[in-house]
């Protein structure tokens, strides 16, 4: 096996490349009932075929040669993670590195693809992993397989979007991705200060850094539908993919600024709604202090924790941050976008006065008060340059 450090190179180097920008079918969600996992892979695949329980196939075809392949294999059949990658690699004639690694307590392989398939040299990676044991049996095993042709080199990082977004148990929906995890394994937290409050919180010294890798791989994947007709659906998941990739990575930031906050109203008379009311005012004077800032030449969107610990960032990141802070404390929290403004916003389902952006139909209807982060005025006041609903694209987490 090639020494893990170069293999982890490999996929920090990757994320990095601009991907090539073609138009591509709608994305499909796939959840899995039987076995408790789900993936959500960039919008273009769309499954294609399986047995609809143990087998899953998706396709880019006919806009793009590029494959997803899911196999469960119950538990038993396979001793490990690295028999099941051998047995891969045995079936497809592949070349390349494997390297095991853990999960989240999961046991878990990262392996290189390269192998030919009509006629054509293919390229990738698949993951072998763990899911959840069913009545105490031995914990079945799933083998994601991304690749495609080799000579669009562009499409690497769909491959690894692809395998960072399964969730293998409902318990990881809210925890950085495998692929993540493999290229930046969690190190000892180290107390670090948090930007403009007198404050410290534990984060792993790498955390901003594996933020960023994803932000960059994803920004990539996105760039690929700047003038597509699923543009939209596009940006949903980007911003998706990066709320799971920094909400657990974030978690004691969250604590810190609750104390910070909670020490403010202790003893006052304040009901739920009130506490709740205040608390997201107070998150949000917080990230109205950020130094205001943009990179039209790369991502345009400074990670989460660089966020949380310099203070600084654009309208997109301050209000996922903001959201993110929200939902740790209970407060059901969301974003909204908007390409004709060029801006976002935060949202939250909280009492009170202030605009709302309403989402759903119906029983399912819903009325969030929205949160203007770059600019320092109330929670719920909107500019009426940026008031038209129509405008605005709703991100739900």
């Amino acid at each position: 096996m090639k020494d893990s450090s170069s293999v982890r190179r490999i996929i920090r180097i990757c994320v990095v490349l601009f991907l090539l920008a073609v138009p591509l079918l709608s994305a499909e969600t796939l959840y899995s009932p039987t076995w408790g996992f789900s993936i959500s892979p960039p919008e273009g695949y769309t499954y294609k075929g399986g047995d609809g329980k143990n087998r899953f196939s998706f396709s880019f075809e006919p806009r793009a040669p590029a494959y997803l392949d899911i196999r469960i294999y119950d538990g038993g059949t396979f001793d490990s993670v690295d028999a099941l990658a051998l047995d891969i690699q045995k079936r497809l004639s592949s070349q390349g590195e494997r390297e095991p690694f853990v999960y989240r307590s999961r046991k878990a392989l990262l392996m290189e693809l390269s192998f030919i398939l009509n006629g054509k040299q293919q390229s990738g990676w698949g993951l072998c992993i763990e899911l959840d044991s069913r009545n105490g049996t031995k914990r079945p095993l799933m083998a994601a397989l991304a690749y495609g042709d080799k000579a669009i080199q562009e499409l690497l990082n769909f491959h690894l979007s692809a395998l960072d977004s399964i969730i293998p148990g409902t318990e990881d929906s809210l925890a950085p991705g495998p692929i993540s995890i493999y290229a930046f394994p969690e190190g000892d937290k180290k107390d670090t200060k948090i930007a403009i409050i007198p404050a410290k919180a534990k984060l792993d010294p790498n955390a901003a850094l594996a933020c960023k890798t994803t932000v960059d791989r994803e920004f990539a994947v996105l760039s690929a539908y700047q003038n597509d007709s699923l543009w939209k659906d596009a940006w949903i998941r980007f911003y998706r993919m990066l709320f799971r990739d920094s909400y657990d990575r974030l978690a004691d930031v969250a604590f810190a600024i609750e104390r910070n906050i909670s020490q403010q109203i202790d003893g006052q008379n304040m009901d739920r709604a009130k506490k709740d009311r205040y608390f997201a005012e107070q998150a949000l004077a917080w990230v109205q202090q950020f130094s205001y800032e943009r990179d039209l030449m790369g991502t345009d969107f400074v990670d989460l924790v660089t966020a949380a610990t310099e203070g600084r960032g654009d309208c997109d990141s301050r209000a996922m941050l903001w959201a993110i802070i929200l939902q740790h404390n209970n407060i059901k929290s969301a974003i909204m976008v908007s390409r004709d403004y060029s801006h976002a916003m935060g949202l939250a389902l909280l009492e009170g006065s202030g605009a709302r952006f309403t989402t759903g139909t119906g029983g399912t209807e819903q009325k969030w008060l929205v949160a203007e982060t770059t600019a320092q005025v109330p929670l719920g006041l909107i500019g009426a340059s940026v008031a038209d609903p129509a405008k605005w694209i709703p991100v739900l987490f």
